[in-house]
């Protein structure tokens, strides 16, 4: 029986901890590290080489998106189960599209966070169904272009349009049209609207 190997990245510690001990319970998976952030759970999965890595979707500053992005830019091989407390459609959904394998709640029964491990370990991808809920409840809004991104930020910053043109050296005029096509990708009806989607779903690089 292959032992598969695992590294936890989250930052709380006593989550850390009891996740630790669980997992220790199995005779078919070993803990072999843990780490607080994503720059270090980076560091130790590039030295330890763990069969799965569990990354926590959010945590402050590197959150495990980007921090899942950057390990697979430079251990493309590795696998990383995403393990999230709370969850939104796109969080979830940029985590899978940076290469994440699978994702799991945190309320999730033991026995299925042990089979999402074992899947994603043997190569395979594993969605809860409670993860599969919330993209079905709330789909992911479609990707901006990098130029309605740098608007929509400009927006939650409280930038009128004229303010927005004069920043990026643009018209008004099309200012208003990236901005109508802002709300509409995002399924807002205004700029409050927008702003609340923006932070709900995860939209902006603050």
């Amino acid at each position: 029986m292959k032992t598969v190997r695992v590294l936890l990245v989250d930052d709380h510690a006593i989550l850390r901890m009891g996740l630790a001990s669980l997992l220790s319970s199995k005779a078919d998976i070993e803990v072999v590290g843990d780490a607080p952030n994503g720059p270090a759970g980076i560091r130790k999965a590039l030295r330890l080489k763990p069969d799965v890595v569990i990354m926590d979707l959010m945590m402050p500053g590197m959150d495990g998106i980007e921090a899942t992005r950057e390990l697979l830019a430079k251990a493309p091989g590795s696998r990383v189960l995403i393990l999230t407390t709370f969850g939104t459609s796109d969080g979830i959904s940029q985590a899978m599209d940076a290469g994440a394998m699978g994702a799991v709640m945190k309320n999730c029964d033991f026995r299925e966070l042990s089979e999402a491990i074992r899947t994603v370990a043997a190569g395979g991808r594993y969605v809860a169904a409670d993860v599969e809920r919330i993209i079905s409840a709330d789909p992911p809004a479609a990707a901006l272009s990098p130029r309605q991104a740098e608007i929509l930020q400009s927006i939650v910053r409280g930038l009128s349009n004229p303010d927005i043109a004069r920043q990026l050296g643009i018209s008004v005029d099309v200012v208003k049209e990236h901005v109508e096509s802002i709300f509409q990708k995002i399924g807002a009806a205004n700029r409050t609207e927008a702003v609340a989607i923006a932070f709900r779903k995860h939209l902006l690089k603050l």
